[in-house]
């Protein structure tokens, strides 16, 4: 998509925190809560993180060797998985997700019937 200059950034890792629970962490050292915004739409995750300028700031940088460039990550989510929650703590996003199937598309147990129901009365002469 000519996004991504450098495949791998920001670094991720998934891991998984519970049955149906997840966890998506990502590598946003420079990035605060402002800069990061979290878009979830049908089944695709979407991270972006931007620095907001800051205007009339004091004081020039005069080594940048830390990166904070613009990222977009995106990430295919499965079926019935949703956003929990959200964090950032030690330049580390944490994103909570859980599964959560809806109980009509969960499998049913039928009952079988223990022969007590009135038998059906099936007319078998054709009406004329």
């Amino acid at each position: 998509d000519g996004f991504e200059a450098t495949p791998g950034y920001p670094p991720y890792n998934i891991e998984r925190t519970g049955e149906n629970q997840y966890r998506i962490t990502i590598a946003v050292a420079g990035f605060g809560e402002s800069d990061i915004s979290i878009e979830s739409k049908e089944n695709t995750l979407t991270i972006k993180g931007a620095k907001q300028a800051k205007e009339g700031e004091a004081g020039a940088v005069l080594y940048q060797g830390i990166a904070a460039r613009a990222f977009e990550r995106v990430f295919q989510l499965a079926d019935h998985v949703q956003v929990k929650s959200a964090s950032v703590e030690n330049g580390l996003l944490h994103v909570d997700l859980v599964r959560e199937i809806p109980e009509a598309k969960k499998p049913r147990q039928i009952p079988i019937g223990n022969g007590n129901a009135k038998p059906q009365v099936v007319d078998t002469k054709a009406a004329a």
